[in-house]
């Protein structure tokens, strides 16, 4: 997946740790991004956390936040860069279907995101079965994993980028890809159309 080779090739130049954090698609993503080469040397891990109370005690989720939400999405993603001590971290949650959960109707998912520099989230709108959900959503996440491996400041000096890699300046407000990052934050997108699907997270 080109995706996954350009992350790798950037976490390689830049000497970034990248993490995940998944309950919707419930090791999905981890699996893509663990494919990419040489992932042993920038892939620091993935969490799958489903039971809310999981998601409290490990990853600091304020208890009482609706876990399909994009407070839950970016909470989950602070406590996951926290965790893994890492400069890019991406969670998703949501609702797979075949019926609503929680009043949140099926295909309804969050991708959280966060970096040593800021926090946001983004909402999907997915239609299909589970697979199809789980396959969309996991692609969304990992493009929006890439957007902001190539956006993030590199490490700092306790985790210096390999030898003879310069590090480069944080993205500069308007900037090619600030407005990009901005509405990822925040924006609702649809996905394809299907039947309907079933999967918590």
């Amino acid at each position: 997946m080109e995706e996954v080779h350009r992350l790798s090739e950037i976490a390689r130049e830049r000497g970034l740790r990248v993490c995940v954090v998944e309950s919707l698609t419930s090791g999905r993503l981890a699996a893509a991004v663990g494919a990419g080469e040489d992932a042993s040397t920038w892939f620091a891990g993935g969490v799958v956390a489903y039971l809310t109370d999981v998601k409290e005690r490990l990853l600091g989720l304020t208890p009482g936040t609706d876990p399909c939400s994009a407070t839950c999405a970016q909470q989950i993603a602070e406590g996951g860069l926290s965790l893994f001590d890492a400069d890019v971290c991406v969670s998703t949650t949501g609702v797979g279907g075949p019926g609503s959960e929680g009043g949140h109707p099926a295909g309804t998912v969050f991708l959280g995101w966060a970096t040593r520099q800021g926090t946001g989230h983004g909402a999907l709108s997915l239609l299909g079965d589970p697979e199809q959900v789980i396959d969309d959503a996991s692609d969304a996440a990992l493009r929006l994993l890439l957007f902001h491996a190539e956006t993030v400041r590199p490490a700092g000096p306790l985790r210096t980028p390999p030898e003879g890699q310069p590090g480069t300046s944080p993205i500069l407000s308007g900037a090619p890809g600030a407005d990009a990052a901005a509405s990822a934050s925040s924006s609702s997108v649809s996905g394809r159309t299907a039947p309907t699907a079933s999967a918590n997270g």
